[in-house]
């Protein structure tokens, strides 16, 4: 990477008058690209009208990526405005809190990630594809949006793991209220100039509707488990461990404080999972030679029984298979942090008090990592390969000491999904492409139809 010192990032061109604002409004991936293509690796984005404007510093490699989230993190705070939105909306859980905060929870909320606490998760995730699978089953072809599956499907995996039996009350109202919430996140988040949230608008009317049945699922769902008398470690869903999470340092949680980390696992817990494997089954319905290679190592390992946690290092196939759609399709395609101090990046300054983005999208397709980068090619995360790049040249889960605590469950979902998924069915994409859109995570702003045919064997 380049090492020459620079008083300040160059700039990315942009509207007299208010710089890169449409641009970041109408394409803010297509922008970020751009911006690592014509300027280098550490980049000054400018937005708004003067008196508003707005300035953000995109760190493009994954050296300078690493400093940010890893070796230098403690420089680099969630406190721009997008995580504020963020907080306002769901809490002060554990993507949003910092500091103390941010440290208790993590301690409470650690011991219930252990590998063997979330490979003890399989069956549930198992169960569900099965239902999945039955209310699709069909003698003769027939289409599906596998995005709008996916988002169901990681919906009830990660209800029934956080609420047990409660799956269907949580389902209805996420599945009603989440992309609202999302959509109202990322207006406001971006926006230079926004009304107070108690102002009555329309929009913020609608916000907090969503808000508040959200709000109520949940501290019902909490009251009915207190209320229940349930001794502790009678219950093993996510939320009845929640409930009764304490340390030697910390008290448990507060009734507040746990509809916080409940929102929060959540939005982390199902959005992010069914982006992986929405994307994988439409890359795999439009690459059947990759799709002949996942199916042969399904029905090798497996054998037509249902996988397990134990079986997830024997598929290692499909585990490249939705680790390159993860590189393509990160489901968090930008983060934002705020430097405190002035920190030199790739021999570029940036400012104290500046805000600062990272971008799976962009590092994920940077020239310097990966030959061909719109291409999907699995191969591309054998170990041999993982081992020849750097660290960060891939983190769809964030790194650092706020990496995302449960990307061993995303994993571990998505691997026994796609494998049940691919044991029953062949996958043929219907439309080629699928334009996306980013908000608390990437959306799909169209259908990813394939055709999914029964298999025989």
């Amino acid at each position: 990477m380049a090492t020459t010192t620079r008083a300040e990032a160059p700039a990315l061109a942009g509207n007299p008058l208010l710089g890169s604002l449409l641009d970041l409004k109408s394409d803010s991936l297509g922008t970020f690209l751009r911006a690592q293509r014509e300027q280098g690796d550490v980049v000054r984005i400018t937005a708004g009208p003067p008196g508003l404007r707005a300035t953000v510093y995109c760190v493009f490699s994954a050296e300078g990526v690493q400093q940010v989230l890893a070796g230098q993190s403690a420089n680099f705070r969630k406190d721009n405005a997008f995580y504020q939105e963020i907080r306002e909306s769901f809490g002060n859980g554990l993507l949003t809190s910092q500091d103390e905060d941010y440290l208790r929870q993590r301690r409470l909320v650690q011991p219930l990630f252990t590998k063997r606490r979330v490979d003890g998760y399989a069956a549930a995730v198992a169960a569900e594809v099965t239902a999945l699978t039955e209310e699709w089953q069909e003698d003769a072809a027939f289409t599906v949006d596998v995005l709008e599956g996916m988002t169901r499907l990681a919906l009830r995996a990660v209800a029934r793991v956080l609420f047990g039996t409660d799956v269907d009350t949580a389902v209805e109202v996420v599945e009603r209220c989440f992309p609202e919430v999302g959509a109202y996140v990322s207006r406001r988040g971006y926006s230079p100039l926004k009304t107070p949230r108690d102002w009555p608008t329309p929009g913020n009317r609608r916000a907090a509707a969503v808000h508040q049945a959200l709000y109520e699922v949940c501290d019902r769902i909490i009251a009915d488990r207190r209320e229940s008398g349930r001794a502790p470690g009678d219950g093993q869903d996510l939320l009845t461990l929640l409930a009764e999470a304490e340390s030697a340092e910390d008290a448990g949680f507060s009734a507040t404080e746990l509809r916080e980390q409940v929102l929060v696992f959540l939005v982390a817990g199902h959005e992010t999972t069914a982006t992986s494997l929405g994307f994988a089954l439409h890359l795999l319905g439009l690459h059947p030679e990759v799709q002949k290679r996942a199916h042969e190592e399904v029905d090798r390992v497996l054998a037509g029984r249902t996988p397990g946690a134990a079986d997830l290092d024997a598929l290692p196939y499909v585990t490249q298979v939705l680790k390159e759609a993860m590189r393509l399709f990160p489901a968090a395609p930008a983060i934002g942090r705020r430097a405190v101090a002035a920190t030199e990046i790739d021999g570029v300054t940036v400012p104290a008090g500046a805000d600062v983005i990272v971008a799976p999208w962009v590092t994920h397709r940077h020239p310097a990592y990966w030959e061909d980068p719109e291409r999907f090619d699995p191969d591309r995360f054998t170990p041999e390969a993982e081992a020849a790049r750097p660290r960060y040249a891939w983190f769809p889960f964030g790194g650092g000491p706020r990496a995302c605590i449960g990307q061993h469950f995303s994993m571990l979902e998505s691997v026994i999904a796609l494998a049940m998924l691919l044991q029953k069915y062949e996958f043929e994409a219907v439309d080629t492409e699928v334009p996306v859109t980013p908000a608390i995570t990437l959306q799909a702003a169209g259908p990813a139809r394939c055709r999914l045919r029964p298999r025989t064997t």
